[in-house]
């Protein structure tokens, strides 16, 4: 079944991102390698795909898992989690009806 992680950033994060990204977007790549990824992506602070120095208010996973508490874990272990990045992370299932 499909999870949304929904995550929400700290003040000024941009920094922070920058530094443990790398390792986050090899998570994602491993989901995406496993055809478990449906769609992965920042939240710009700003109304443009490129917010420069304004940086992201958070981000939106959505993958298949086998559990919440597989999905929950994933999310708990993400990179952005240990550099600070995020100060609030929501895991909720997720159906996929369009397109």
């Amino acid at each position: 079944m499909y999870y949304a992680i929904i995550s929400e950033d700290i003040e000024n994060s941009l920094p922070l991102r920058q530094t443990a990204r790398p390792a986050h977007l090899d998570r994602l790549n491993l989901l995406k390698n496993e055809g478990r990824l449906l769609v992965a992506g920042p939240h710009p602070a700003i109304d443009t795909p490129d917010p420069g120095e304004a940086g992201f208010t958070g981000s939106l996973v959505i993958a298949d898992f086998d559990s919440l508490e597989d999905a929950q874990a994933w999310a708990d272990a993400d990179p952005y989690i240990e550099a600070g990045v995020y100060k609030h992370v929501v895991v909720k299932p997720f159906k996929a009806v369009l397109p």
